[in-house]
């Protein structure tokens, strides 16, 4: 006595599995993409109406409210700061130097650090600003 089996091959291929795979990888790809490398050092910036998101590779000169000197998130001495930047720019000369102030630290300061890029060789310059929040 033969048996026949209780499932029977379906004739037509199921697509549910693959719609799920691609699904997945469309979600994964559309969330990767949109993650900007941003610098981990935390400093409110100062409000600009006119603020652009960064589109180019730029060298980070960080300076936080308790006085801490960052170049591209590695703490750097100020004795240290133009020759280090020096030679950043050295590897690369049409890199735009982008200065990330934070609110509380003063004019003075940040001009200082200006003086110091351009001493190292810096033409270009960026001041880093967010765009003011809602209700402004």
């Amino acid at each position: 006595m033969r048996l026949e089996p209780e499932q029977k091959l379906l004739a037509t291929f199921s697509y549910t599995s693959l719609t799920d795979v691609v699904m997945l990888l469309l979600i994964f790809f559309l969330l990767s993409s949109s993650f900007i490398a941003e610098p981990t050092i935390s400093v409110q910036l100062p409000q600009a109406e006119s603020s652009d998101p960064k589109t180019e590779q730029t060298i980070a000169i960080t300076l936080t409210d308790k006085g801490a000197l960052y170049l591209n998130d590695a703490p750097v001495r100020l004795a240290d700061l133009k020759k280090t930047l020096a030679q950043r720019l050295k590897e690369s000369p049409d890199r735009a130097v982008q200065i990330r102030a934070d609110r509380a630290v003063t004019l003075e300061r940040a001009v200082q650090i200006v003086d110091i890029a351009k001493a190292a060789g810096a033409t270009r310059f960026l001041i880093a600003t967010e765009p003011p929040g809602p209700g402004r």
